[in-house]
């Protein structure tokens, strides 16, 4: 008997659950929240379900799955957490840079280049990620310095405001790996909430009659401007700013891809197995960062509201250079509801113009229209990383 009760409290003691403490509950708490919000409210699924369950590994003790490479010279073998292999793709920006080439298979960039001036209300709708990074900065001085960020930290927290996951991610991989988790949760649960968080503000910002205003027909795009685009892209950008080569760089491979005509296979390969492999490495490695220790701060909660004001500030920045452009051009040539894509939430930000816009209308059709700024914003998000990520 006293064997038996010996081998129980052993088998008790080595066990997970005696190493609970509050802090981990709550983690535990806030995993199955956001499972609640990826299964049962569908926001953002594909990264949301793999993000929480990353989370909730992270947190059940005495798992062994973020063990450090240890390696004895003596037998020649080695043991190594799984987790911690899978973090290394985003420790050293694999993930996003991948998955950037899959959203670049998937994207036509016919919108863009059919309207140029696209490229203005996707740069305009950066407003956000730089207004983030300023908030962030003085947040310290106003608080007293009970939240405060460093340079780096309040660049990483910036980016949120492009409503760009996957370099959120990159930045903040780069710039502050103890934010990372807080910075990747809020950015993909922002990208979620568009449709609920954008709609308000594009009709607070707008009249009746600009939210009516129809656009006319976009013109055909011919397949070798959407050859040369992506290589004229990558050349200039990355020759300007060189930090933004692995996502530019990516980004624009992908897209030739689909547009050249003769990878068909490995364009394929790029939009869905490649892309749903990498996305689901990149949620649980992100997810897995979230410990108790990391997220459970002060901090997070900065974060998370200098979060939604970025995304904020930037569909109004896309809003505000829409009114400005129409007003140039004579006053019923562009839709101001179209601006607020420039955020580079692709596709869900343009449908948001498309559904604002119909409901004002029913005859209009603004989703091509919304694409342009759309992409653009892709492209632009990636351009101001790489400015941040240069200057830091």
């Amino acid at each position: 008997m006293d064997f038996l009760v010996e081998v129980v409290t052993k088998i008790a003691q080595g066990s997970g659950f005696a190493a609970l403490d509050i802090k981990t509950v709550i983690m535990l708490g806030v995993a199955c929240v956001l499972l609640y919000m990826g299964i049962g409210k569908g926001f953002e699924p594909l990264l949301l379900v793999p993000i929480a369950f990353g989370m909730l590994l992270a947190n059940l003790p005495v798992t062994g799955l973020f063990a450090e490479p240890v390696y004895d010279p003596v037998t020649h073998s080695g043991t190594v957490g799984f987790m911690w292999v899978l973090y290394q793709g985003v420790q050293y920006a694999i993930y996003p840079s991948i998955i950037f080439m899959g959203i670049g298979a998937m994207t036509d960039f016919g919108p863009l280049l059919a309207n140029p001036m696209s490229l203005m209300l996707g740069a305009a709708a950066q407003l956000g990620i730089f207004a983030a990074f300023l908030m962030a900065l003085v947040l310290g001085p106003i608080t007293g310095g009970v939240i405060s960020f460093t340079p780096a930290d309040a660049a990483a927290i910036g980016v949120i405001g492009g409503a760009d996951g996957p370099t959120a991610i990159l930045t903040a991989s780069k710039l502050s790996v103890e934010l990372l988790p807080a910075i990747a949760i809020a950015a993909y649960s922002y990208m979620a909430l568009i449709p609920l968080i954008q709609p308000p503000l594009m009709r607070l910002m707008t009249t009746k009659k600009m939210r009516q205003v129809k656009m006319s027909q976009l013109r055909v795009v011919s397949k070798t401007e959407k050859i040369i685009f992506p290589i004229a892209v990558t050349i200039f950008v990355v020759l300007l700013i060189p930090d933004t080569a692995p996502l530019i760089g990516m980004l624009m491979l992908g897209n030739l891809m689909k547009e050249c005509g003769v990878v068909d296979r490995i364009s394929k390969t790029a939009q869905n197995e490649l892309m749903n492999i990498v996305t689901i490495f990149l949620g649980v490695s992100v997810g897995s960062t979230a410990t108790a220790e990391a997220f459970l701060n002060i901090k997070t909660i900065g974060i998370l509201v200098l979060g939604v004001l970025a995304f904020s500030l930037g569909t109004a920045g896309g809003v505000l250079m829409a009114k400005l452009m129409n007003k140039l051009m004579g006053g019923n040539a562009i839709n101001p509801l179209i601006g607020s894509a420039g955020v580079s939430a692709v596709p869900m930000a343009a449908r948001v113009s498309q559904v604002v816009g119909q409901k004002e209308n029913p005859s209009n059709f603004l989703l091509m229209h919304a694409m342009g700024p759309n992409v653009a914003g892709v492209i632009g998000s990636a351009i101001a990383a790489g400015i941040l990520l240069s200057y830091l």
